[in-house]
């Protein structure tokens, strides 16, 4: 039997090294964006797992495409099961810089926090279940069960050749269970475990009118297709955040009793998420149970950008030659990415928009691990015996590729980690904060303990 509080004083005696390593990590810029530093990070990730007692490497599709960082250690007491922990070494850019009160990369300390682009998203979560499987080698010798790491480089630009990766891999990727690249703390320090992710669907809807931009009198001769735009964008639907696309919700099934059971129980604190974000209501001026219903199984159709003509500083009568819009909708179980760019294609056509040219980006379907499953109860245990209670929630509002890991590993997924909720993910000073960092590490210690038993 492995001395399980032998490995978490180890976690207690060894927080500078965490911190440290943290730092290391966050100094070196990997944005997939811009293809800044992802082949130097991927080599610093395959350092410090060796440097953990884990066994690395770097494995490669082609010329072009971020490396997947790979680690895996084999367990003596237990080598019939296995957990597979996925993360992401990429970040987003960090622009705007000046709104940044350190630079963005800086890895700076200050109290209980540690600044820096990649400190919560996701080099911070990456290096709590890194140290958490450095505590058990180093303190007892072995690993409950055996640990694969699969980091891959392009998650932040919506992990184009994960699939590939995961087929071409897929005997050594092979896993029991997957713990996701991340997870929320609340306000109140309790952590969200997540079962599921949101798909995503990320369009652009574009117009030319004429040759070039023109002199603005001319407007009343020459169509303006920023106009043409917004009244096509406006058929996508209504004030209510319903989705009016013809059967777009189609093969979308309702909430099951035990899901509803679960949304009832889980805290959503109204007044302090209005406070952080500045907002008076929320769309539709949901409340209660109808907050929490959306952002777990809520499709939407948001606006990211809509780009046409002058927009510097001052007046310029300008008339634009080409408008274009942004549009990324969230996608719920069941919703296909290709069928639904089927339905918006045709949507648009049957409303008179057939001119409107569609570029899709990004395609990514819904996944949910069934809240009865075994792996459930092993997180969430441990969970509660770390952070004194936990949350369960039936899917994240955001998305990563979860899909993919569930369709082709065939196995459940679960989010968990140590970022807080308002740790300003994806912009200026980001931050990670240590006493969560140290939490979910010995969170970590004790899934593998359960899972492994």
């Amino acid at each position: 039997m492995i001395d399980s509080k032998k490995v978490l004083k180890f976690v207690d005696n060894n927080l500078n090294g965490l911190v440290s390593q943290l730092q290391t990590l966050i100094r070196q810029p990997s944005v997939s964006a811009k293809n800044e530093g992802i082949e130097e990070c991927a080599k610093l990730v395959a350092k410090i797992m060796k440097k953990s007692g884990i066994s690395s490497e770097i494995l490669r599709l082609k010329k072009g495409i971020a490396p997947v960082v790979y680690g895996e250690v084999s367990s003596k007491k237990n080598p019939e099961k296995t957990i597979l922990f996925y993360n992401h070494y990429d970040v987003q850019p960090a622009e705007p810089f000046d709104l940044w009160d350190d630079e963005p990369f800086s890895g700076k300390i200050r109290g209980n926090k540690i600044f820096g682009r990649g400190s919560s998203d996701d080099k911070g979560e990456l290096i709590t279940r890194i140290k958490a499987v450095e505590a058990y080698l180093k303190a007892t010798g072995d690993v409950p069960c055996n640990v694969k790491f699969v980091v891959e480089g392009e998650e932040e630009t919506g992990s184009a050749h994960i699939d590939k990766y995961l087929i071409k891999f897929k005997k050594k990727f092979s896993c029991d269970g997957v713990i996701w690249e991340f997870g929320y703390v609340d306000s109140k320090n309790r952590p969200i475990i997540g079962l599921g992710m949101k798909g995503l669907l990320f369009v652009e809807l574009s117009k030319r009118e004429s040759i070039r931009d023109a002199h603005s009198s001319l407007a009343v001769i020459i169509k303006n297709p920023a106009w043409r735009l917004i009244e096509a964008v406006n058929t996508l639907r209504d004030s209510k955040g319903k989705i009016l696309i013809k059967d777009w919700y189609k093969e979308v099934k309702p909430f099951t009793k035990s899901d509803l059971k679960i949304l009832n129980s889980e805290p959503f604190e109204e007044t302090f998420f209005k406070k952080e974000f500045g907002i008076k209501n929320f769309v539709d001026d949901k409340k209660g149970l109808e907050i929490k219903k959306a952002l777990a199984g809520g499709a939407t159709c948001n606006i990211a950008g809509f780009v046409s003509g002058y927009t510097g500083k001052g007046a310029k009568t300008v008339l634009p030659c080409e408008a274009l819009v942004k549009i990324d909708f969230r996608l719920v179980p069941e919703m296909i990415p290709k069928k639904q760019v089927s339905r918006l294609n045709r949507h648009l056509k049957s409303k008179g928009y057939g001119d409107i040219k569609i570029k899709v980006y990004h395609g990514e379907a819904a996944a949910r691990t069934d809240p009865t499953h075994p792996f459930v109860s092993q997180v969430k245990n441990s969970a509660d015996e770390i952070f004194g209670k936990s949350i369960i929630n039936i899917s994240n509002a955001g998305t990563g590729p979860m899909y993919s890991f569930t369709n082709i590993l065939q196995a459940p997924c679960i989010s968990i980690g140590s970022t807080y909720m308002f740790a300003r993910i994806h912009s200026p000073n980001e931050f990670a904060r240590i006493d969560l960092l140290k939490k979910t590490t010995k969170c970590i210690c004790q899934i593998l303990e359960k899972f492994g038993n």
